[in-house]
């Protein structure tokens, strides 16, 4: 293979606001950390482990408008995009990194609230009764089917 790749693709929740950046030309910039969670179980302690690394997600224009209207924190969505390293220099005039997401597509999966909603829902549903009688299996009928 000749070419080369660089593809990102996160589901994860929103850890802040969307925050905008407007320009004079008429673009503008949003910005938004991204938490996405790894959870195993400790295999010395049986502990269960949960590690979250955060992303900085920028989106740009139209697709920035849309996520500062209807992203909120909390909010689940699937980010697809590249990495960009950007080199700055801070106020004491070191060089600083930073490693974005430059976000090419998203989709909204969920709202914080309709998580929350489904959690409480899930833990409020009885189990399953077991002395519930199983239902009676279907009787082979012979309908002079054609098949």
């Amino acid at each position: 293979m000749s070419g080369t790749l660089n593809k990102v693709m996160l589901i994860g929740h929103l850890g802040d606001e969307v925050k905008m950046h407007y320009f004079e030309g008429g673009g503008c910039v949003g910005r938004f950390p991204l938490a996405t969670n790894e959870t195993y179980t400790n295999k010395q302690t049986n502990e269960r482990v949960t590690n979250t690394e955060w992303h900085n997600i920028v989106v740009r224009n139209k697709a920035a408008e849309i996520c500062e209207k209807y992203l909120s924190k909390g909010d689940k969505v699937y980010i697809e995009g590249r990495l960009k390293t950007r080199k700055w220099q801070d106020d004491n005039g070191n060089e600083r990194y930073s490693t974005e997401i430059q976000c090419t597509d998203f989709t909204f999966l969920t709202t914080k609230k309709e998580s929350e909603n489904n959690a409480i829902n899930t833990a409020a549903q009885s189990p399953v009764a077991k002395d519930k009688p199983a239902s009676k299996p279907a009787e082979d009928t012979n309908d002079d089917l054609p098949f």
